[in-house]
């Protein structure tokens, strides 16, 4: 499909609220569908001047997705909050986040130069860099908080894998049977992980890697550093394996970040992430898979999550 097709395909509303808010002279030259999203449609739009320039944006669009309005207004308010604060994050162009406009609830935002690494080789570079950045998004003092964090996972909802070591998963589920520990208030992307991270690796090696862009920022949210911690380091635990998982905590601290004080407190916290993913496994690998990590079947993740929260148990349980 050239990248004309791909235009044509953006839905005939949705195009005519994108060109509303081009700039004078400037037109959609072309789309690409981007991949490795979960819950929404993603496409990079080639936007094209009459002087012969370019530039791209994104366009982002939630199909049936019940929670849409919440998770483009979350983003929305994310991005305008996030302009001038150092973090790189996409600027925001356009929302029209009740489909007022469009034909499904979308948002337009201006594109990042770099690309996701899912790969083993340089991890234990990008590891404090993705710890150095996380931190500093936790720190953030925006002048209008976002909404508080939702967690959806019960210890009714948690599915245990086949050959899942019992009496550790049982043990984790019966933390999150209790009250969820006070906390102090943090910004959160909420869903900060490597596939949400823009990386720039020169032609010299990953050891020169830096970041270019934090992305998808629909979760975004007001809650305990804990819980983004505890995110990336399942994403970490089901890309890498168990240890990675650990270690990122470790680089979080090293980076100045701070978690929880008590042992008890930071188990909450790892232990409801980690078991949110037993519902979403499926979900989850896929874009893996897609990216190029194709070991990353259903199982070989569910393995390494029985493994991940195995070793949460015996570190901090």
């Amino acid at each position: 499909m050239t990248d004309n097709d791909e235009a044509a395909s953006v839905r005939p509303l949705t195009l005519a609220w994108v060109n509303r808010h081009l700039e004078v002279g400037e037109r959609i030259a072309g789309a690409e569908a981007l991949h490795g999203g979960i819950s929404a449609e993603m496409r990079r739009l080639t936007i094209g001047a009459r002087d012969g320039g370019t530039r791209d944006l994104v366009l982002r669009t939630f199909v049936g997705v019940e929670d849409a309005e919440d998770s483009l207004d979350r983003e929305a308010g994310a991005l305008t909050q996030l302009r001038g604060t150092g973090v790189p994050a996409p600027r925001l162009v356009a929302v029209d986040a009740t489909a007022a406009h469009c034909e499904y609830p979308s948002l337009l935002m201006t594109h990042l130069a770099g690309r996701t690494v899912l790969d083993e080789e340089g991890l234990e570079t990008r590891v404090p860099l993705l710890a150095r950045q996380l931190v500093a998004i936790n720190a953030l003092r925006p002048a209008e908080r976002p909404g508080v964090y939702v967690a959806l996972t019960t210890a009714d909802t948690v599915v245990t894998p086949k050959g899942a070591d019992a009496a550790a998963w049982a043990g984790a589920i019966d933390v999150i049977r209790g009250p969820a520990p006070p906390y102090e208030g943090r910004f959160l992307h909420r869903d900060f992980h490597p596939g949400n991270v823009l990386f720039d690796v020169p032609p010299s090696g990953p050891a020169g890697a830096r970041i270019t862009g934090v992305v998808d920022w629909a979760a975004a949210s007001w809650g305990p550093a804990d819980l983004d911690v505890a995110h990336c380091s399942t994403n970490l635990a089901l890309l890498h394996g168990p240890g990675w998982g650990l270690r990122f905590a470790e680089a979080y601290e090293e980076a100045g970040g701070v978690l929880a004080a008590a042992a008890s407190e930071r188990l909450y916290w790892r232990v409801r992430d980690a078991l949110a993913f037993s519902e979403e496994v499926r979900s989850v690998s896929r874009p893996w898979r897609e990216a190029g990590r194709t070991e990353l079947t259903t199982r070989a993740v569910e393995e390494r999550l029985d493994a991940y929260v195995t070793a949460v148990m015996d570190a901090l349980g």
